[in-house]
């Protein structure tokens, strides 16, 4: 679309592509010594630049060989030129091209692909994985689809994946995780106006998108200004609250309260002494209990159980048109309704689910490909922003904002950790964020927390004493105490 929008503008469509493979060349002889390299090469501009990078290895004096999957002489437009480019010779694709372990650049398809891999192509991808083969890829791995980052097939494993001007969606979805390698994102002169025509609502989860909009300390400030949240409290589950109230507290809320049955409110009462403790009974004293406006955050979820008690307090919640955060089993409980739940959001809602969650709420959008687009539509359909959590964590907001949050390492996948992520989230949503900016700086600062612990045997308790250090390292220059949205 770049590509398009650039040559419309006035750009040549042969100097965009003589960049892209200049640019895919120089990554190689940036990142290997001189070795013998095939190029594969497919049938549209994809292949064009693997031509492209072809030519300038051979010029650099390395040993290449370019292999092109149907006939050289059946390319149309900018490709057609980049073939003429080439003067040596061009093999069909086949399986032996991996004898001697060669350095591979595929080149075979681009982002677009809207069908499987198959036939000689496929056979050649699967022989290049099973035999680890490196790997340079050109815009994506072949067969990995550039926005819903599904793989039509297969797709190779790279090492390295050159795309041009700004990253797709696809290359930050699971599979493109596991698929590009190292990303490089090269310029090839595609003007940065075109980003006005193409308008983009989707962005790679940073410190710049939210930090503005976090409340620091203001001299004049107090507890109370930074926000009460006010969290259910289960009866078994009894931790997953406490995590949640704790990380909230960490991440800046003034108060924290943990609303709980009387059996077990000695429980939360021995455990951290900054959580405060109070009796509610049913879901209708959750209510009373949420008449006092102070209490203008709300989190409902995490150990509360899959009961009527939850779904009562959700009710709760959401009528006071207040900030709500509902995670777990606060998403789990409205299973078999879910428009129930939907026509009761009113106020600013983040959502929480992880893949089975988000099933149970909408299970027809499983279909739609694409993680984003998922989240998206969940978004829209409900009226809330959604979390859907994963190393691929995407936040979308009902207007179709959506950010892609790759922050987190694998770590992250302990009991407890998601009641972490919606603490913080609460305790963010407490000082003032909108959904989208508190559950895009949540996922970062959770995933920071794992990073900065740098050791095997990680368990939830350990995030939240970390998360001083991430607030702090993404600390803007003004801590005057702005609240933003």
């Amino acid at each position: 679309m770049a590509d398009a929008a650039a040559i419309a503008g006035g750009a040549a469509g042969v100097d965009l592509m003589e960049a892209a493979g200049r640019a895919v060349a120089e990554t190689v002889l940036e990142r290997h010594l001189p070795r013998p390299v095939v190029v594969l090469c497919g049938p549209g501009n994809n292949g064009g630049d693997g031509l492209v990078a072809a030519r300038h290895l051979h010029a650099a004096g390395w040993p290449v060989r370019v292999a092109s999957l149907g006939d050289r002489a059946a390319l149309r437009g900018d490709a057609a030129w980049a073939a003429q480019s080439w003067k040596g010779p061009v093999e069909p694709l086949r399986a032996g091209l991996v004898d001697g372990h060669p350095l591979m650049i595929d080149a075979l398809f681009g982002a677009g692909l809207g069908r499987p891999i198959e036939g000689a192509a496929a056979e050649l991808i699967d022989k290049m994985n099973r035999e680890a083969l490196q790997v340079v890829a050109v815009d994506v791995p072949s067969g990995l689809h550039g926005d819903s980052g599904e793989v039509m097939g297969r797709a190779p494993v790279a090492e390295c994946t050159v795309t041009f001007f700004r990253a797709k969606p696809g290359h930050y979805s699971v599979e493109g995780l596991r698929r590009c390698g190292v990303l490089k994102i090269a310029d090839i002169g595609v003007p940065c106006s075109v980003l006005e025509a193409i308008n983009p609502q989707l962005w790679r989860n940073a410190p710049a998108l939210w930090r503005e909009h976090l409340l620091f300390n203001d001299p004049a400030t107090h507890k109370y200004a930074r926000g009460h949240l006010t969290i259910l409290g289960g009866a078994v589950a009894t931790g997953a609250a406490r995590l949640a109230a704790t990380a909230a507290r960490r991440a800046g809320a003034g108060l924290v309260s943990i609303a709980a049955q009387r059996a077990v409110m000695a429980i939360y009462q021995a455990a951290e002494p900054g959580n405060l403790i109070t009796e509610v009974g049913e879901g209708g004293d959750f209510a009373c209990l949420l008449a006092d406006e102070r209490r203008n955050a709300i989190l409902v979820g995490p150990g509360s159980g899959v009961n009527e008690r939850t779904r009562d307090s959700v009710a709760a919640a959401l009528a006071t048109g207040r900030a709500v955060v509902l995670d777990a089993d606060a998403i789990t409980v409205f299973s078999a309704d879910p428009s129930s739940l939907f026509e009761a959001i009113r106020g600013p809602v983040l959502l929480t689910p992880h893949e089975g969650e988000f099933r149970r709420l909408f299970p027809d959008l499983s279909a739609l490909p694409g993680k984003v687009e998922r989240a998206r539509e969940a978004a829209c359909r409900s009226g809330a922003t959604v979390l859907l959590k994963g190393p691929d964590t995407v936040i979308a907001a009902p207007d179709g904002r959506a950010v892609i949050n790759t922050h987190a390492p694998a770590t992250l996948a302990t009991a407890g950790s998601g009641d972490v992520l919606a603490g913080i989230a609460g305790g963010l949503m407490a000082q003032g964020l909108a959904p989208l900016a508190a559950g895009s700086a949540a996922a970062w600062l959770h995933g920071d927390c794992a990073f900065r612990f740098e050791r095997p045997g990680m368990i939830a308790e350990d995030l939240i004493d970390r998360i001083p250090e991430a607030l702090a390292a993404v600390m803007p220059g003004d801590r005057s105490g702005r609240r933003g949205r």
